[in-house]
């Protein structure tokens, strides 16, 4: 692709936004859908329609280079994401449930499933708007580092060689205690030959079944599994990109600042001339044109008028600021940009951003002037009033003087709003706390620590064993959870973690974790929650594999989300084995059947699965893979000695969840929708027999 081909992706992706945005606009102008279902289609449409520009958008911000275009797209793309999480929230609240089915919707629009999964692209995009900078390394911790790794790695090549020479010697004693019974020669001949004519034919046949196989196109050719060069190539040039990307960000900063200066240097003075121009003629205007009493008011209303009152976005939903197009339409979209090859910062865009700046703050500088100047202004018109007004009642100076006084200056700086990823945080359904309950192995854990790596957050772990023996009392614990509060919003985005949260709100206490007290935050962390405001990026996690031991009131009083992590499906087991024995190190060939695997290993879950082939796939047999191709009845042997889900305890998760708010809340709604349909069957039929009557 080239510059203009992904410069077009984005026009495109703008020119789609502007289209979906003025249908939601004439919808929501509409009267609100009764039908359940055709109230969800709407919704799901517009939710699928707008991933698909999410990705357009996505890509175009990853390819471009230019770094005064990439700000405008991220910009975009946040509100994008903020209606996709509220379209979300309308979804989860009408079918109260978190999860969806979109197949009919896909099938109406002509689009693959994959359209609609967008959590990775969306974790990569929240890892490149959030990821802290790297902090450099001390020259003396980094020796520090690699002498410890450096030990700890002769360490182990000493442990591997004492072990090699106690296998060979304990080889030598077996060998000198069998020595002394020599097998016949003629029998070990024909035992070799026996071993080789099977291991010859056995190869025969595998490469005769391969041959009918790749024939048939039920196996891929063995140059397949190969990295290509275009691949090599995407690689490289994906490398590149980066580096131009922050070359060009890099120098885009230092021109803000030296454009800036330049700015102040040579225009600052006219400006702040022209500006005192403008106010002592509206000053001049207003003696003329209004009463000397109200001569503030009229002079500053042009001048000093704060930002808010200049005009609202009228939207439909929360992120409408976000969606501008007058960036793309006014000045990108048309612009020349044919002496600009290589992508870099546009000066005379520069020069128009900055002087706005410099304009604003010579504007306060002129402002604090210009009042006193007023100030001096207006006593001389009140020294005039008064020589008019000597003969006049005493009571009506002491009127003008307390009308005078009621009459104050107002000035608001302009506020300069950043953007982040807090924009889309703060307009975004709040959601202070959320629960991940589902059986042991399911990922719990490890999608804590997804949320903490892909946005950057510090992780705080208030879990009842881990603060068990810490801060005791009730003053120490206040002081914890301030703390960690108060450092969570200071380092934010901030996640606190409670690992076994249904400890926190037990039933009952066993008598062998009553020492640990783990009902400590029970009853004082609802009120810390509360304190927490829209803009402060903190989200508490709490993680359970037991959520039924726990008093359900107040456990969903602190929880608003709950989400049910079950155990993962055929196709998901299928993904689960193919990655997880790749990531480790296993290699596939025909012998190894990814299907087999995913259809016995039915009932166990992710960490079942990592467990056993983490079991498998030892330094050793990685090494005899080459020799020794890897089966599944190696990986169904190791999982087979764990535990799997059973449905019993299946059943129960499904139980407890009933029970939720928003369980509780789709049961009736189910229960609604059948009562109205066994209506409308009565009525027909009432209706069928009238007829009959008739007749």
């Amino acid at each position: 692709f080239s510059i203009s081909a992904y410069n077009k992706v984005w026009a495109d992706a703008q020119e789609a936004l502007d289209v979906l945005l003025q249908r939601e606009r004439e919808n929501k102008s509409l009267k609100p859908e009764q039908d359940h279902v055709t109230t969800f289609k709407t919704l799901a449409t517009y939710y699928i329609k707008y991933v698909q520009i999410f990705r357009d958008l996505e890509t175009a911000y990853d390819q471009i280079v230019h770094p005064q275009k990439r700000p405008v797209i991220r910009q975009v793309l946040e509100g994008v994401m903020g209606r996709i999480l509220e379209l979300k929230n309308d979804m989860v609240t009408l079918e109260n449930s978190e999860y969806h089915y979109f197949d009919d919707i896909l099938q109406d629009l002509q689009l693959l499933p994959i359209v609609t999964l967008i959590l990775c692209c969306v974790h990569s995009l929240l890892a490149v708007l959030l990821k802290k900078p790297v902090k450099s390394m001390a020259f003396e911790e980094a020796i520090k580092t690699i002498q410890v790794a450096e030990r700890a790695r002769q360490g182990r090549l000493r442990a591997t060689f004492m072990k090699q020479l106690y296998l060979e010697e304990k080889r030598e004693r077996q060998a000198k205690l069998q020595g002394k019974m020599s097998p016949n020669p003629d029998d070990a001949a024909t035992c070799i030959q026996k071993i080789w004519r099977g291991y010859i034919q056995r190869k025969k046949t595998e490469k005769i079944r391969e041959e009918e196989m790749i024939f048939l196109g039920m196996c891929p050719p063995p140059h397949f599994q190969t990295t290509s060069t275009s691949l090599l190539h995407a690689r490289e040039v994906n490398t590149l990109q980066d580096e131009v990307q922050e070359r060009h960000e890099e120098e885009y900063q230092k021109a803000l600042v030296y454009v800036k200066d330049s700015l102040k240097e040579l225009e600052g003075l006219d400006i702040k001339e022209t500006l005192q121009d403008q106010i002592r003629q509206h000053f001049i205007e207003a003696c003329y044109f209004h009463a000397a009493n109200n001569l503030i008011k009229a002079a500053c209303y042009p001048f000093f008028l704060p930002p808010e009152a200049v005009g609202e976005t009228n939207g439909f939903c929360n992120f409408s600021p976000l969606f501008s197009f007058f960036s793309i339409t006014a000045i990108w979209k048309n612009r020349d940009e044919r002496w600009n090859f290589p992508q870099e910062h546009d000066p005379e865009l520069i020069k128009e951003e900055k002087r706005e700046e410099v304009e604003e703050e010579i504007r306060v500088q002129v402002d604090k002037l210009m009042r006193q100047e007023l100030k001096n202004l207006r006593l001389v018109v009140d020294k005039e009033e008064s020589n008019e007004q000597k003969k006049g009642k005493k009571s009506e100076k002491l009127g003008a003087a307390s009308r005078e006084n009621k009459v104050k200056l107002s000035s608001s700086l302009p506020r300069c709003t950043g953007i982040s990823s807090q924009v889309v945080h703060k307009k975004a359904p709040l959601v202070k706390a959320m629960l991940l309950a589902g059986p042991t192995g399911v990922g719990k854990k490890m999608l804590v620590h997804a949320i903490c790596t892909e946005t950057g957050a510090n992780l705080f772990n208030l879990s009842a064993s881990n603060i068990a023996g810490k801060y005791l009392g009730k003053n120490g614990l206040q002081m914890m959870l301030h703390m960690v509060f108060k450092v969570a919003k200071q380092l934010q985005p901030s996640v606190l973690w409670i690992g076994d949260t249904e400890k926190t709100f037990y039933k009952k206490v066993p008598k062998a974790e009553e020492e640990m007290d783990p009902k400590r935050l029970k009853e004082i962390l609802p009120k810390y929650l509360e304190v927490l405001k829209a803009e402060d990026r903190v989200l508490l996690v709490g993680t359970t594999r037991r959520p039924f031991d726990a008093d359900l009131r107040p456990f969903c009083k602190v929880y608003q989300k709950i989400i049910l992590i079950p155990r993962p499906d055929y196709a998901s087991r299928f993904v689960l084995w193919k990655h997880i024995i790749l990531q480790n190190g296993g290699i596939f060939t025909k012998t190894l059947n990814i299907s087999c695997l995913a259809k016995l290993s039915d009932g166990f879950t992710q960490g079942h699965i990592l467990q056993a082939v983490q079991t498998v796939l030892s330094k050793r047999r990685i090494l005899q893979m080459t020799k020794k191709p890897l089966t599944a009845v190696e990986f169904m042997t190791a999982l087979a000695r764990q535990d799997p889900v059973y449905k019993e305890e299946e059943e129960t998760f499904k139980a407890w969840y009933t029970e939720t708010p928003l369980g509780k809340a789709r049961i009736k709604a189910l229960a609604g929708s059948e009562e109205a349909g066994k209506g409308k069957a009565k009525g027909k039929k009432k209706e069928g027999s009238k007829d009959k009557k008739k007749k």
